[in-house]
């Protein structure tokens, strides 16, 4: 009995040990707590598979390649200015991928912007999910240091002189703040919809722009009280955190998604758009 109680003080000890590592070297990064998701099946079940969604360009959007910091490629979804411009938008994928939803709408944000690139970044190197277990396969799958990599040779691409903004939903909400915070200096905007914040306050205050967090009341995961300690930590960080609450669930932003709320996304939209004009110039 005695030599039970040690093993399992033992193995209890070695696990604290090790959540006290992780968190004083990463506080568990927000990538890994939503990747954590992935094997949720109430988070699976959240996610209804996507109606058919087509998006055909009419502004030269395009397919491009560009090298990434770990000796590889990756692929982004462009639409380039025709008057040059270092005005840039990061476009960030749901956790089906770089899929036509997200060239639709990278498309209405060059449209109505104005005076800016916009590049989807493919996050998941080409692999594209149509229904919810292949998306958790995906997510769960996928490794944050390619993620990191990605994003540096996207900033590479669009130049030293690029001022970027990033936009991003569910799994591509979190990345989008980690882009902002990877991309320091050049970093202008960031906004957020349902994505997991950073919870760090020593990396928030590295944070070189305003953040606009778009968030839904009947989210079960991205809730209130993930808000709530978000807008402490930036408030402890000096930042400024804009919150947009909507009465809709997780996903609404998503014409695709079952369960879109059109009044809400427009509204959402509106807020970005907004957000974006008075900071990218």
């Amino acid at each position: 009995m005695k030599k039970l109680v040690l093993s399992l003080l033992s193995v209890s000890l070695a696990f604290v040990g090790f959540a006290q590592n992780d968190v004083t070297e990463c506080h568990t990064s927000s990538v890994d707590k939503f990747a954590m998701f992935a094997s949720s099946k109430e988070f699976n079940k959240a996610h209804l598979n996507p109606r058919v969604y087509v998006h055909v360009s009419n502004e030269g959007g395009k397919m491009i390649k560009f090298k990434t910091q770990d000796g590889q490629e990756a692929n982004g979804y462009l639409i380039e200015s025709k008057k040059k411009t270092n005005n840039w938008i990061f476009v960030f994928q749901e956790w089906w991928g770089l899929n036509d939803n997200i060239k639709g709408v990278s498309e209405s944000l060059f449209k109505d912007m104005g005076n800016v690139n916009v590049i989807a970044l493919d996050m998941y190197d080409g692999k594209l999910a149509t229904d919810r277990e292949t998306a958790g396969k995906y997510m769960g799958e996928f490794k944050k240091d390619r993620g990191v990599s990605i994003v540096k040779g996207a900033i590479a691409y669009a130049g030293n002189n690029a001022k970027i903004g990033t936009v991003g939903w569910c799994f591509g909400g979190g990345w989008s703040l980690q882009a902002t915070l990877i991309a320091e200096k050049q970093a202008v905007a960031c906004v957020m919809y349902y994505g997991m914040p950073e919870d760090n306050v020593d990396r928030l205050k590295t944070l070189n722009t305003d953040v606009l967090n778009i968030f839904a009341a009947k989210d079960k995961f991205i809730n209130q009280d993930v808000i709530t300690k978000f807008e402490g930590n930036m408030k402890a960080a000096g930042k400024n955190l804009t919150v947009k609450k909507y009465d809709a669930d997780h996903g609404f932003a998503n014409p695709s998604n079952p369960i879109y709320d059109k009044v809400a996304t427009e509204d959402a939209y509106k807020n970005t758009l907004d957000f974006f004009k008075a900071r990218i110039k």
